[in-house]
């Protein structure tokens, strides 16, 4: 599962990382956040797999709502989609064969249960080289009977654990190494179903962190302070 992560990256960030064609605005689009939680909005890599248009980065809402959603206020909004099931899913089925996507991020959380503490413990997990990960995403745009408002959201595929995070959970979100972005993104042939595999052995590392997580309201990079060092001023 992927229930929180950190897109901690400024527009011109992404547009470098992702070799975008157009420049982005003086005024940045959003502001880096290290706790991004279900329901905000985060910047998304779109590709020419939809309309052919060129790669480009959105902000979409974290919660996948169907087309086909009647109101996407009585329908549920998974965060996640299951990489086995993607292909022939009714609710992802469309998305994946039209509307896949990359999600930048920085570290993405997971929490164990320890003996004899009354909280999980928050850990945080990111590249063994430091390098930014591409999340593999769908996603979708429903818009109103009326034809009065959309609502464009996305979801962050999953698959098994690999032997870095597994004893932290079984699933983990499927990383798209940047070779694979053009097969990922349609801009290049290739088998998008084959990237729906873990990470291999020794790509990630992982290290507690304060609990400090576990609120939406606390946002910077503090939260990335390993727990041995978290109020030792270092």
């Amino acid at each position: 599962m992927c229930g929180r992560f950190g897109s901690c990256f400024l527009p011109r960030d992404i547009w470098r990382m992702f070799h975008l064609r157009t420049e982005p605005e003086d005024e940045p689009a959003w502001l880096p956040s290290w706790n991004l939680c279900p329901m905000q909005e985060a910047p998304v890599v779109l590709g020419a797999v939809h309309d052919g248009a060129p790669r480009r980065v959105e902000l979409l809402r974290w919660g996948f709502v169907p087309r086909w959603a009647k109101d996407p206020k009585e329908t549920r909004r998974p965060i996640n989609a299951r990489a086995e099931a993607v292909a022939k899913s009714g609710v992802f089925r469309d998305a994946f064969a039209r509307r896949r996507c990359l999600v930048p991020a920085g570290v993405f959380y997971e929490w164990q249960r320890t003996p004899g503490q009354r909280q999980k413990q928050p850990y945080a997990i990111a590249r063994a080289d430091g390098r930014p990960t591409a999340l593999a995403g769908l996603w979708e745009v429903w818009r109103a009977p009326d034809d009065t408002r959309q609502l464009r959201t996305f979801t962050i595929v999953t698959t098994n654990a690999n032997e870095d995070i597994m004893f932290l959970h079984h699933r983990m979100p499927v990383i798209i190494e940047e070779v694979d972005w053009g097969v990922w993104l349609g801009e290049e042939p290739g088998s998008a179903r084959d990237l729906l595999r873990p990470s291999p052995n020794g790509m990630l590392h992982s290290w507690p962190i304060s609990t400090r997580v576990n609120s939406p309201a606390n946002n910077g990079a503090e939260l990335l302070r390993p727990l041995a060092l978290v109020g030792t001023g270092l």
